[in-house]
């Protein structure tokens, strides 16, 4: 692990653009549900002079140049749930999209989405959560079968509910509660992997000011969350795959907010040797703060890619973010080190 060789201080020049994250976050997007997180993506990329095109499964790809063989892939999908039965009491019953860590969203205020286009506001709630009225309110184990959400509604039954419009099948989206701090922390749902896309954001500011010698694709997917957002839509001519999405940081790892993480291994099995060894030796000969680990509960778009027969070399990167699938948190100079390490790699392979 290479040690963090910035001050806060040295990284203000996100301090112009890290709006981006936290209005990128502010947009509702879990899986099956991207339209409008992948529109901003798009007018983001378009105001920094690149055409875009969407795949038919709703990825947002840039070209940087022509025939690219580099792609950076990060995904617009998070965590959410959907409407799976509106109860007797008025309730809704729900089932996860992707699996958000429940403890964690309990309390949480929602919003949930008609297919009217519709906004009802709600919060997801242990079922009999008054501790006044249910002594093991405390104890109780949390999942569907034992949650809810309670709509900021006038409703008691099923006709209620079904009189607002709201029906199965509507889409459930959690208020991320984003704060960026002073010190440059982060702290929100849904860092993974909004953060990764705020790096491709930065990575294309950095190509429109140094062009690359060879083509580069950048691809936003759309269904990462549930296993198989890489599987399709890149350009022909793709050779490697870089991946950026959140590091893991836990105690079976080195990895740390402030850092770039470099997997060797998750759940889907061993990145790409020769391509991990490249950016390590990047990572150290431009002392880019990193660390490399392996994720024991892992999986990514590179995976689906692999899973999808895509004859690429894969590997994953990104910046160091705790408490993944709950209350997460990371760091700028995580998220800079990232952006570094990318435009090091594609310098690198253009030369």
């Amino acid at each position: 692990m290479f040690a963090e060789r910035r001050t806060y201080t040295q990284t203000k020049r996100f301090m112009d653009t890290l709006h981006l994250l936290g209005e990128l976050i502010a947009i509702d997007s879990p899986t099956g549900y991207t339209q409008a997180a992948s529109d901003f993506i798009a007018a983001t990329l378009e105001d920094l002079g690149w055409s875009v095109r969407r795949t038919v499964k709703g990825a947002v790809v840039a070209q940087l140049g022509s025939d690219p063989v580099i792609g950076l892939a990060a995904h617009t999908d998070t965590l959410g749930a959907i409407v799976s039965k509106i109860k007797s009491d008025g309730t809704l019953a729900f089932s996860l999209l992707g699996s958000p860590l429940l403890p964690t969203f309990e309390g949480s205020y929602v919003r949930i989405h008609t297919m009217n286009g519709s906004v009802y506001n709600g919060t997801m709630l242990l079922n009999n959560p008054s501790t006044h009225a249910n002594r093991v309110a405390g104890t109780s184990e949390r999942s569907v079968d034992t949650m809810h959400v309670r709509l900021d509604e006038d409703v008691r039954s099923v006709k209620d509910v079904q009189a607002l419009g709201i029906r199965v099948g509507d889409i459930i989206a959690v208020d991320p509660r984003y704060q960026a701090l002073p010190n440059g922390y982060i702290k929100s749902h849904f860092l993974d992997n909004k953060a990764g896309c705020y790096v491709l954001f930065e990575v294309a500011r950095a190509l429109r000011d140094q062009p690359p010698t060879i083509g580069v694709e950048l691809f936003f997917s759309t269904y990462e969350e549930v296993g198989h957002g890489g599987t399709t839509g890149f350009s022909d001519s793709i050779r490697d795959l870089l991946v950026i999405d959140m590091g893991v940081v836990g105690d079976a790892v080195d990895g740390r907010e402030t850092l770039c993480s470099i997997c060797a291994k998750d759940s889907g099995g061993p990145y790409d040797y020769g391509m991990r060894t490249s950016l390590v030796a990047l990572a150290e000969s431009h002392t880019i703060p990193h660390s490399v680990d392996v994720y024991p509960f892992y999986s990514s778009d590179g995976t689906a890619a692999w899973r999808a027969g895509r004859d690429y070399r894969v590997a994953l990167i990104g910046p160091g973010v705790a408490a993944s699938h709950g209350m997460e948190r990371t760091h700028v100079q995580g998220i800079q080190a990232t952006v570094d390490l990318c435009c090091a790699y594609i310098k690198q392979v253009g030369e």
